[in-house]
């Protein structure tokens, strides 16, 4: 059997008659009645008693139709998945993200990219960077944000973003009054760090002990928020990612440059398969124009 001859006998039981069925499916009479035969031939059984030129459903014939129609209504809901896929792809995005970038640059993008698709369902997590990488390469999401130092195997990978990173501390700090903070700034100083695998810390590190500096540090967390947030309580200062203060989301701190310059490095990931649907593509766009938006805002 195939979908074709189907349709030719759910069109016939419909209309009662090989001529509208014809004009139902725009073919001809003859090509009707060349399908019902194949049809019925293949079935091994009359689906129509020929009466008085008439055709008329076999008992046969009505209980094969019930089971057409309930195949057809499946049948119905694929072909429109299949217009809908086509027109804006799968139905859901599933993003992933560190949380340097997961409280700014992705919601900025979230935002765009749903007064776009509204219909568009979005599934969005902040978790740590090795699960952002786990949760893409195990194809459970579809894009992911993570620092540069996860394991890229088993998933494509491109550099996203390298924000300079920027001090942040008490509006009322003494350091608040400078322009650009250095090392020396920071000797003794109570300091707000990154966890000790962070690179950005690995960094850090590096230049204090090259300036023979040693900062007061008071917490280590994985999350910049978290030093921003307690920046803001007078807990000290710490060095963050720029898109973790962005529109302002923390009141009460300033943020100032740091010299020498340190960067912060986000990659891009995608499942192995690589398959981009429509929607995939425009949240990747929506991403970027984020980022350039932060960057021009900076």
């Amino acid at each position: 059997m195939n979908l074709r001859d189907i349709d030719v006998f759910n069109a016939i039981m419909i209309t009662r008659g090989a001529g509208a069925a014809a004009n139902l499916l725009d073919t001809s009479q003859p090509a009707i009645s060349r399908s019902l035969a194949k049809l019925e031939a293949e079935l091994g059984f009359k689906l129509f008693d020929r009466i008085h030129g008439r055709l008329v459903p076999t008992r046969e014939g009505e209980l094969f139709h019930a089971e057409v129609r309930a195949n057809l209504v499946g049948l119905d809901r694929l072909r429109l998945r299949a217009a809908q896929i086509k027109e804006v792809g799968t139905g859901t995005v599933r993003v992933a993200s560190l949380s340097a970038l997961g409280h700014g640059l992705v919601p900025r993008a979230i935002v765009a990219f749903a007064r776009k698709h509204p219909q568009v369902r979005i599934s969005y997590q902040v978790r740590t960077s090795n699960v952002v990488r786990d949760l893409v390469a195990s194809g459970s999401f579809d894009i992911g944000l993570a620092a540069d130092e996860v394991d890229t195997s088993g998933v494509l990978h491109s550099v996203f973003t390298t924000p300079r990173a920027v001090c942040v501390m008490p509006r009322d700090h003494r350091l608040a009054r400078k322009s650009v903070i250095s090392p020396s700034d920071l000797d003794n100083e109570p300091f707000l760090a990154l966890s000790p695998e962070d690179t950005v810390r690995l960094a850090m590190d590096k230049i204090f002990a090259e300036h023979g500096v040693r900062p007061h540090i008071r917490i280590e967390t994985p999350y910049g928020l978290t030093i921003a947030i307690l920046a803001a309580k007078g807990m000290g200062i710490g060095l963050v990612n720029p898109s973790v203060i962005a529109d302002r989301m923390i009141a009460g701190i300033v943020a100032r440059p740091f010299d020498p310059p340190v960067h912060f490095r986000a990659l891009i990931l995608r499942p192995p398969d690589g398959i981009n649907s429509a929607l995939v593509t425009d949240f990747v766009a929506e991403l970027y124009a984020a980022r350039n938006s932060l960057s021009s805002e900076s």
